[in-house]
């Protein structure tokens, strides 16, 4: 079993979110201690025990530690089913950090997915909706992923309740990714979301 301390680096839920990801990807074990030390709130929050769950869910995980506010956790992977999923941050807890937990592993799944997510979609410490579908999206579709996801419904801080919709379809073939300069800026705009 891998052994991982999350105080390592920026010492936040990145590190937890990429070990579940990364565990159900190689099908290795892991033990996560001082999970977010470097947070205000320390331990699973909402947000990260959602993604603990979706990550048990996609491929039926025995977990200990998977409880509000517990600072550390073991996960052991089984096999990794495609299907349809549903998780519910109950907050207003990032949904694209949740789904960025899932897709990885599902884009290597045998089949297609759809997962749904609500919470918030819109958080000012996680990156929003857009940033998933102008950015993270393309970039996954250079390496030959497909992947389509939607917005259904805004969810902000304090209630949530946003809604996203993710369509997978397993690897066909992988591309490498090249990014060794940055391009031009193109061109510069701003957006304004908000919920009455």
């Amino acid at each position: 079993m891998i052994h991982i301390d999350g105080s390592e680096g920026e010492g936040g839920g990145q590190i937890l979110r990429s070990s579940l990801s990364l565990a159900i990807c190689t099908q290795q074990s892991f033990r996560i201690s001082n999970i977010r030390a470097k947070r205000a709130k320390p331990g699973l929050l909402r947000q990260h025990l959602t993604a603990v769950k979706a990550a048990t869910e996609i491929c039926r995980a025995t977990v200990k530690g998977a409880e509000m506010g517990s600072r550390e956790l073991s996960f052991r992977p089984g096999p990794l089913r495609a299907g349809s999923y549903t998780f519910a941050i109950g907050s207003a807890g990032s949904t694209s950090l949740v789904l960025q937990t899932v897709l990885p592993p599902l884009l290597t799944a045998t089949g297609p997915s759809t997962v749904q997510v609500t919470g918030g979609t819109h958080n000012k410490a996680s990156p929003p909706f857009e940033f998933l579908q102008r950015v993270f999206v393309p970039l996954l579709a250079r390496i030959g992923a497909k992947v389509q996801i939607e917005l259904r419904s805004h969810g902000f801080y304090p209630r949530g309740g946003g809604r996203i919709v993710a369509h997978i379809e397993p690897f066909q073939a992988r591309n490498a990714l090249h990014l060794h300069e940055r391009g031009a800026l193109l061109r510069g705009y701003a957006e304004a979301s908000w919920r009455h």
